[in-house]
């Protein structure tokens, strides 16, 4: 029976009907393929995969997964429970609120992209399919079964309007194209979610336990894989997996219970981040932590600027050096040309009073240019700090930067007697310099998103999204836009400038190429402009989120030499295309990029 349905008003598409899977197999039997199809791939992660222990992560182990398997597994058991919740099943219902079609065919698809490439990879290193064992070719064969089964389910297909007789070849051409797309998006495409129905609150705070839990176990698996295949399966692993829960409606709940606890979840957050370092072993991992923090501390810093009011800022990376440099000089570095040492929270404030006083400086006469012009302006600031640091070396200039070789050997902060250098024991665990300098960046971040939590709700945050929204009714609204935007441009300096006192101490050494506009490895101005955007603009989480993976992805991803940037581009086009509201997106953005059919349902989320 053919259900007639609404859906998106998409080209070539204006109504749908519930039509069959991609492949001619009845319902009832797609639904048990694909369940069987992941019940088998579940279990041959309990095999060995290969004879030799040549391929990182010993798959040759029976009965206890390791390396790739270990994801493999995890994603089969995902895409098990959805499936079981897509019979109906009334202790699983809560798992699809939005349905579960949707959700299993990215779950299968997530399961059957990792198994075969991990499969592909032991045949490449190897040298041919001859080095895989059974297990091998079961979850293979198994992951492909499970999303055959899914793709088979019945799915909503848009018929195409009418073709016209008198359209050109390319007009028909791409008349099929657009129908094609819509098709594509339309298997992947989930109901409207049912409403939340309100838990008592102790429910409600275990869940976000829970989630705060579950981040801290993905952040930790991710930043701690070994090897780069190991990495590769869980970008594709946590990339689809994400997907498949967003689909079947639980990203949604679950933000709508955190938004109803903010204090609540915000606490969590730093307290699950404070848990990190007890994770680790040794200071290895510890230490790409400590950085994450930074780069996303002046990320949040930066989205005042951009996500709040509007000001596209291009040389924001120059605001970090300008603090990192103040820091540097007064900390007792041999290498500066002022003999001073300066205790820490003096350091601090001469580093952010220094960022400050350039914000200012910088955009009082800039601040009147919009759009195109304000970011060409601040792109010029940017390099002029940099090429004038390098010029401050006593020949091109006076004797105050050290030139290219920087301000260098900067001693380790000492606060209270606590030296941030040395080892200390707590509670039985070894807490090591970038531990302890993790735990210092965490106040500081606290400090931050308590600076941004409260200018963003007060009078003044208002009239920064009135300016981002129309500037021209902002100011016929009597608001000044020259000083709104002076102070969130004065604002945001300041706090990168705290972020660059401690990366100062961290790093050692300062020099000018640690601030370029553009480089393989943040922090720089388009990596900083990419987290605000990516993550979600004008929100918390969505520029910590957003610079957690625009740091660790090129970390992790220096083994593609030159290929590197090609890699992560289209990873953020195919990002930018199927979210591009970003990861965690504010309720007015994300009424502007969906499309007309979700607006009802996105529209009530927002009114609650």
């Amino acid at each position: 029976m053919t259900t007639q349905t609404t859906a998106p008003d998409t080209p070539g598409a204006r109504k749908a009907d519930a039509t069959g899977g991609l492949l001619p197999l009845p319902e009832k039997a797609a639904r048990a393929l694909a369940l069987g199809g992941s019940v088998l791939t579940a279990l041959s992660t309990f095999l060995a995969w290969t004879w030799t222990a040549d391929f990182p992560g010993d798959l040759t182990v029976y009965g206890y997964p390791g390396g790739l398997q270990v994801l493999v597994l995890v994603g089969a058991l995902l895409a098990t429970l959805v499936a079981l919740a897509s019979y109906g099943l009334k202790g699983l219902r809560w798992l699809v609120p939005a349905g579960a079609d949707p959700a299993l065919r990215l779950a299968t698809l997530a399961v059957f992209t990792t198994s075969w490439y991990t499969v592909l990879a032991i045949s490449a290193d190897l040298g041919g399919l001859v080095n895989l064992e059974p297990g091998g070719f079961l979850v293979a064969l198994a992951s492909l079964a499970a999303l055959a089964g899914a793709l088979s389910l019945p799915f909503r297909r848009p018929e195409p309007d009418p073709a016209d007789p008198d359209d050109t070849g390319w007009a028909k051409t791409r008349h099929g194209l657009a129908h094609a797309w819509a098709t594509t998006k339309a298997v992947f495409a989930a109901d409207s979610p049912r409403p939340v129905r309100a838990l008592p609150p102790y429910a409600e705070i275990l869940i976000i336990v829970g989630v705060l839990a579950l981040g801290l176990t993905v952040f930790t698996y991710g930043i701690g894989t070994e090897y780069d295949e190991q990495f590769i399966g869980f970008l594709i692993t946590a990339g689809l997996g994400f997907a498949a829960l967003n689909k079947a409606g639980l990203i949604s709940h679950a933000s709508q219970i955190t938004a109803r606890h903010q204090n609540i979840t915000t606490c969590g957050a730093f307290v699950a981040a404070a848990l990190f370092p007890f994770t680790q072993t040794d200071d290895q991992y510890a230490t790409l932590g400590v950085y994450i923090l930074i780069f996303a501390t002046v990320a949040l810093g930066l989205n005042i600027v951009v996500g709040l009011a509007g000001l596209l800022d291009l040389g924001y990376v120059a605001f970090l050096g300008v603090g990192a440099y103040a820091a540097a000089l007064v900390s007792g570095s041999p290498s500066s040309p002022f003999d001073v040492h300066f205790p820490f929270w003096a350091a601090v404030l001469v580093g952010a009073a220094a960022s400050l006083v350039f914000g200012v400086l910088i955009g009082a006469p800039t601040l009147r240019l919009r759009g195109d012009y304000l970011a060409i302006v601040t792109l010029g600031f940017g390099e002029i700090f940099r090429i004038t640091a390098n010029n401050l070396d006593g020949t091109s200039g006076p004797d105050i930067t050290n030139g290219s070789n920087g301000v260098s050997s900067i001693p380790n902060l000492d606060v209270l007697g606590f030296d941030f250098g040395a080892q200390h024991d707590l509670g039985g665990y070894t807490i090591g310099r970038f531990a302890n300098y993790f735990f210092l960046m965490l106040v500081i971040t606290a400090v931050v998103v308590l600076v941004f939590r409260r200018s963003g709700n007060s009078r003044i945050g208002r009239a920064w999204v009135a300016i981002r929204e129309d500037e021209t009714a902002a100011l016929a609204m009597g608001i000044n836009g020259f000083r709104v935007k002076l102070i969130a441009f004065a604002v945001g300096a300041c706090l990168a400038g705290l972020a660059g006192t401690v990366q100062a101490h961290v790093t050692y050494t300062v020099t000018p190429e640690q601030y370029l506009f553009a480089g393989p490895i943040p922090p720089n101005s388009a990596f900083l402009l990419a987290a605000v955007v990516l993550g979600g603009m004008g929100t918390i989480s969505g520029p910590l989120i957003g610079a957690a993976l625009l740091f660790l992805i090129p970390n992790k991803l220096q083994f593609l030499g030159n290929y590197q940037l090609f890699a992560f581009g289209v990873a953020l086009i195919l990002l930018m295309r199927f979210r591009p509201e970003g990861l965690i997106p504010n309720r007015r953005r994300q009424l502007e990029f969906h499309e007309d059919a979700e607006a009802p349902t996105l529209l009530t989320k927002a009114g609650a």
